[in-house]
């Protein structure tokens, strides 16, 4: 079992081929995530995990849909992908200059086929990527972490699910980190 802890920066993980582009941190390969293709075969990876380095890579957008033809490529049918990214309307994101992408649930779904032959029956204007790129990755699961401000006032019951909904669909800093479980369909 093959399993690649991605942009792994200081946080090698013990079973897992730790990969970053910098040797700071002594990763198991150095490689720079943004150069393809990977030094991996064709289906030959079971997990990947991407921690906090996917709002780094693809400023330029056909980088960005490279690395998740790169994944699927390497990916084994039903591999898992695990995401953990700062929300996009969280100062954690929005303060760091080398956040250059902005990850969401409903950028994700752009990858996954059946959600693209959706669009397709209902005549949504949404972008086929997964169609269009041959790709197929299936959303999972999809956690987040408030904010300790919101967290407090969820947890203490002193707001409701629809204004917490209401806040994180209009408000900053309610939604601290995403975390994405995806699964590749081959």
């Amino acid at each position: 079992m093959r399993k690649l802890n991605l942009g792994c920066g200081t946080k090698k993980l013990d079973g897992w081929v730790n990969v970053d582009h910098s040797s700071v941190g002594s990763p198991d390969v150095v490689l720079d995530l943004e150069s393809t293709p990977w030094p991996w075969e064709t289906s030959s990876v079971d997990e990947i995990m991407l921690m906090h380095v996917l709002e780094h890579l693809g400023r330029d957008t056909g980088v960005y849909l490279n690395i998740f033809k790169e994944i699927y490529r390497v990916c084994c049918n039903n591999a898992k992908i695990s995401i953990a990214v700062p929300h996009p309307r969280h100062d954690d994101f929005l303060n760091d200059p080398t956040h250059v992408r902005a990850i969401t649930y409903d950028s994700l779904k752009l990858f996954d086929q059946a959600f693209n032959q959706r669009c397709i029956d209902n005549g949504w204007a949404n972008t086929l990527l997964g169609m269009q790129m041959g790709i197929d990755l299936g959303m999972e699961s999809v956690q987040v972490t408030l904010d300790p401000y919101w967290h407090k006032l969820w947890h203490s019951q002193q707001i409701t699910r629809e204004a917490l909904d209401q806040a994180i669909r209009s408000q900053n800093n309610v939604v601290k980190e995403s975390r994405f479980v995806l699964r590749v369909r081959k």
